[in-house]
């Protein structure tokens, strides 16, 4: 099966094209810039498709998400530390965002030949990012299939989305996936904070998947303040 995986950069889509590059069914790499602070996670993504010797197109959608204002990932907003498990973290919405990205996708993989469009969505993301929770995955690859009817017939594969990130990490490592090569920080420095939710989360999944943890941290440590408050 031929499949398109939307890639950031981030931890869990590089984790998810290595898992399906094992299994032979990669096909190709899309990634969006939409004017995102932390857009350095492209230079990730780019590195990715290079590795795993696949085609990567970067989709220009800087105009758009110029519109979708008021997320601290494209705004001049600060970026909140903690746990996703906390309500602060609603700042990094990007309203609408993983579905403009798969509807263009399944456009790309539909105009390609590819049968299937694959994204990283996994449990952590349910809290805070409406289009990343199941019940939208089931109804968006619904949608796709009558837009698509009697031209192309392109499935959805969200193989994280009822799993950790713990269970990314485990699943990235059986497959030799470089993490320190991932980018996942908002924030954008030269290395990831350590504070801001997706770093804390992060540091956290290394944590609980017994794996060692290649990032290197600008406030290693903050995480275990932050999953405690955050109570998980």
């Amino acid at each position: 099966m031929k499949t398109l995986v939307i890639c950031s950069g981030g931890l869990d889509s590089v984790s998810l094209a290595h898992v399906l590059a094992a299994k032979g069914q990669l096909s190709r790499l899309v990634s969006f810039d939409y004017g995102q602070r932390h857009r350095k996670e492209l230079d990730y993504a780019a590195a990715c498709g290079a590795r795993l010797g696949v085609p990567h197109d970067i989709v220009d959608m800087r105009s758009i998400g110029a519109a979708l204002s008021g997320s601290a990932l494209t705004d001049d907003i600060d970026v909140p530390d903690g746990h996703y498990a906390e309500d602060t973290m609603k700042v990094t919405v990007v309203p609408n965002r993983n579905a403009i990205m798969l509807t263009i996708a399944y456009g790309i993989a539909a105009a390609k030949g590819d049968d299937a469009v694959a994204t990283a969505v996994h449990g952590g993301d349910h809290f805070i990012y409406p289009d990343c929770r199941p019940a939208f995955t089931n109804a968006f690859d619904q949608m796709q299939r009558m837009a698509l009817d009697g031209y192309a017939d392109v499935a959805l594969v969200t193989p994280f989305v009822h799993r950790s990130k713990a269970d990314i990490v485990a699943d990235g490592a059986a497959v030799n996936t470089p993490f320190e090569d991932t980018w996942s920080c908002y924030k954008g420095g030269t290395h990831h904070c350590g504070r801001c939710g997706t770093c804390v989360e992060r540091r956290e999944a290394f944590h609980l998947a017994q794996i060692a943890d290649p990032t290197i941290y600008e406030d290693p440590d903050f995480w275990l303040t932050a999953t405690k408050e955050g109570g998980v």
